[in-house]
């Protein structure tokens, strides 16, 4: 048997719903608990545990990561109006990760894990694109309401003070049914929003793009571009140019269009929900969903690394019925990774970074030589591919990591 490593600081270990979850459990018992002395401050965020505390969990966990530095987690059901009757929810409790992200007030990088023998969709591409998300605020934090009657009606922005002074901005004034929200965000939030992503840039050495609509969005957008461009002015410009790299802003069709153009090879900036729509184009675009890296960054140095998909809900019925699933589960192995080597240079422990790197290599090299779960069968080129179910594909990274430790 191999010696275990010791881990020093705790992790935090959030676990989720669904097919991941039992997925989440497959990779700690095959892939880390036979190497690893896991250490972990463990919370359940499956959607029944969140309902019994009132959300409450979620908060716990995020500030969990606050404390330790580190966070590993699993994906989470955000429940809708279906989901509230399917599990008998008190209400529809919003985005655990959107809570999370709020209380680190940090920035979400994502970015396409390459296998040699998938390419991608769009034929330019050669090298591997970055999506840097904002992770506070927008629709993620909005309130919106239904007028649902004909009695004409006005809506309003009302903004009071202190001392009881309104200013009120009128959004439409109603003759018939129809929706209003209303979003807000927070100007030191951008400002980390903007450092995280030059900060990043120089630590990969990558061009940096940011995106929005300011010719719509007049105030808005605006203010993310204005705050941008001051921050890099003044903090970074002397940075990136010392580093031959460079920063530029265009409206975010423009960049849509770039990006298609492009070889890859940079970090492209978006809002919050930009980036939730874009991170899942790259992915899918670079072969899966399941291929992707996810990490929030705060900006006091926390770091919460999770899965970019969602719980695969398709399969966890099938797997309820005692049918086996070809999920893939390469992005819930890089959560893991992720952490544990974040954890492993934090501590000084490089026999943990160690590990993580090889159990990286060896997931990617099991794809490579053409054993693989079956949404990347139907992308690969290898010649001979293997369509493996779950617990058999992560057998044979175990049969490589045993091999690579001699056990």
């Amino acid at each position: 048997m191999v010696r275990k490593i010791t881990m020093k600081t705790p992790l935090v270990e959030i676990d989720g719903d669904e097919m991941t979850r039992i997925i989440w459990k497959m990779v700690k018992d095959l892939l880390l608990e036979p190497y690893i002395e896991l250490k972990t401050e463990y919370y359940d965020l499956g959607l029944k545990k969140r309902d019994e505390t009132c959300d409450d969990i979620t908060i716990q966990s995020a500030y969990a990561i606050k404390k330790y530095g580190v966070g590993v987690k699993c994906a989470t059901i955000t429940p809708n109006a279906e989901r509230v009757e399917e599990y008998g929810l008190k209400q529809m409790w919003k985005s655990p990760n959107a809570t999370i992200r709020a209380i680190l007030d940090g920035t979400v990088f994502r970015a396409p894990i390459i296998v040699n023998n998938i390419k991608p969709s769009v034929r330019t591409w050669k090298k591997s694109i970055t999506i840097a998300r904002h992770a506070y605020g927008d629709v993620y934090k909005d309130v919106e309401c239904r007028i649902d009657n004909d009695i004409p009606c006005k809506a309003e922005i009302v903004l009071t003070t202190e001392i009881g002074k309104e200013t009120r901005f009128l959004i439409h004034k109603f003759d018939s049914s129809g929706i209003v929200l209303a979003m807000h965000n927070l100007d030191k939030s951008i400002e980390s929003f903007a450092r995280s992503c030059f900060n990043y840039a120089l630590s990969q050495k990558q061009n940096l793009w940011f995106s929005a609509k300011d010719t719509i969005s007049k105030t808005y957008d605006h203010t993310f571009k204005d705050i941008f461009q001051n921050v890099f002015n003044i903090e970074y410009s002397k940075k990136f140019k010392e580093a031959n790299i460079e920063y530029f802003y265009t409206l975010i069709d423009d960049a849509v269009a770039r990006v298609i153009r492009s070889e890859g090879g940079f970090i492209w900036a978006c809002k919050n929900y930009d980036g939730d729509v874009m991170s899942d184009m790259i992915a899918t675009a670079f072969g899966s969903l399941a291929m992707m890296t996810s990490v929030l960054v705060s900006p006091d140095d926390c770091y919460e690394y999770e899965a970019a998909h969602g719980t695969v809900r398709r399969h966890y019925y099938k797997y309820l019925k005692g049918e086996k699933t070809s999920t893939n589960p390469v992005a819930t192995i890089f959560a893991w990774t992720g952490a544990l080597k974040k954890r492993g240079e934090k501590d000084a422990i490089p026999e943990l970074v160690n590990f993580t790197n090889k159990l990286e290599n060896l997931t990617l090299r099991t794809i490579e030589e053409g054993k693989m779960t079956k949404d990347l069968a139907d992308l690969s080129e290898a010649q001979e591919k293997y369509v493996m179910n779950t617990n058999d594909f992560l057998l044979e990274i175990k049969k490589r990591l045993d091999s690579e430790f001699s056990i």
